[in-house]
């Protein structure tokens, strides 16, 4: 720790809610180490309340796979910003966390500024466009990886590279439990449900009316069936109940994927990193997304290089989630896998305990072993 006596300054970016929270656990980290760190970047309102001054507030506009066209013009100008900021100001480090379709961008300003970068989060380039691999190469003097598997597969590309563990996992503790529940006393015609449609806009306008309807057919089969719905943010519970549909009832419960989860006795939810936390505490589910059907039909084949496209799923190594990816026009097909699911007591109890032991190699207390890599890259 050569350096805990020099006054440091980094500049941290975010674009969704993850990235904010994963980068606002990092700072307080840092705040607690012998480090002097000014922090400065672009984020949203968890970093800022750990002191980080933001240029701009990107939490909100994060999209994915085919809806973020609409976003080009914005971001164009917020990267000119960044490398004028990252240009004219001492910087000693720059972390991207996440978001890689914008973070490549940031970490080209960092390079040819001539500053390090860490990547927090590593793009799933294992998944899809693997031939970004040189790119990242030139621009990553670090990468911080969440998924075990990926320490192997960048390391042997040619990436320095460290599994630092996930941290939506991190403070679990007590929750990691050898089963959610054993489900003794299950009821079907009780069940208890959660509705997580994500937290970026596009999801929510996408998946959250045929959760609605999902729901509805349930609760024709199960009159007793309750339902509970998880935003990400007050804003997010807004925007859901505006769009809730006529004879659908539910609670909202807001930023609680793992306590709702651990009360329900299934989970509906859209694909992303929610499905670990729900994995963690052993709540069986199923997992849906959506996209343009054009691109799914004709590119899907050609880019994308997993079995699976759930992080569940690619975890596994086979289905532990039924996954509807992308989900088109029906929900029969997702009903009738839930359906199933319930009348199966002893297939949950199973799927319960495997979940949990997939998560709990991902409950590494991931921020602190961030803060000693970046405390490496100041010294």
């Amino acid at each position: 720790m050569t350096g805990v006596n020099k006054k440091y300054r980094i500049f941290i970016s975010a674009s969704e809610p993850s990235g904010d929270s994963h980068c606002a656990g990092l700072i307080t980290a840092l705040q607690e180490s012998d480090y002097d760190i000014e922090f400065v970047g672009v984020g949203g309102p968890r970093m800022a309340e750990t002191g980080c001054e933001l240029l701009e507030i990107t939490i909100g506009r994060a999209s994915m796979a085919f809806n973020s066209l609409a976003h080009i013009w914005h971001y164009y100008k917020l990267i000119k910003r960044i490398t004028a900021y990252l240009r004219d100001n001492k910087v000693d480090l720059v972390i991207v966390c996440d978001s890689p379709a914008f973070n490549f961008h940031v970490a080209k300003a960092a390079t040819k500024a001539g500053i390090k970068t860490l990547f927090y989060v590593a793009p799933q380039l294992w998944a899809w466009g693997a031939w970004r691999i040189r790119k990242l190469r030139r621009r990553c003097s670090k990468l911080c990886c969440i998924l075990p598997f990926e320490q192997d597969w960048f390391g042997e590309r040619g990436v320095d590279v460290t599994f630092v563990g996930n941290p939506i996992l991190e403070k679990l503790g007590s929750y990691m439990t050898a089963n959610k529940k054993q489900y003794a006393d299950f009821d079907p015609e009780n069940a208890r449900f959660a509705l997580m449609p994500g937290s970026r806009s596009a999801e929510i306008k996408l998946l959250w009316e045929p959760m609605q309807q999902i729901a509805l057919r349930l609760k024709e089969k199960y009159p007793g069936a309750t339902f509970t719905t998880v935003a990400v943010d007050a804003e997010r519970e807004a925007i859901l109940k505006a769009a809730q549909i006529r004879d659908f009832h539910c609670e909202y419960s807001v930023c609680s994927v793992i306590e709702t989860a651990r009360q329900v006795d299934f989970s509906i939810v859209t694909s992303g990193s929610a499905t670990l936390q729900i994995a963690a505490v052993g709540c069986p589910m199923v997992i849906m997304y959506q996209y343009n059907r054009i691109l799914s039909d004709f590119v899907k084949p050609f880019i994308i290089k997993t079995k699976y496209l759930s992080l569940v799923n690619i975890l596994a190594g086979k289905e532990l989630a039924p996954e509807f990816m992308p989900y088109f026009l029906s929900i029969d097909p997702i009903v009738e896998s839930i359906e199933q699911l319930l009348q199966e007591r002893d297939k949950l109890i199973r799927l319960s305990g495997e979940l949990v032991e997939l998560a709990r190699p991902l409950a590494l207390p991931a921020s602190a072993t961030v803060a000693q890599i970046v405390g490496e890259m100041l010294d």
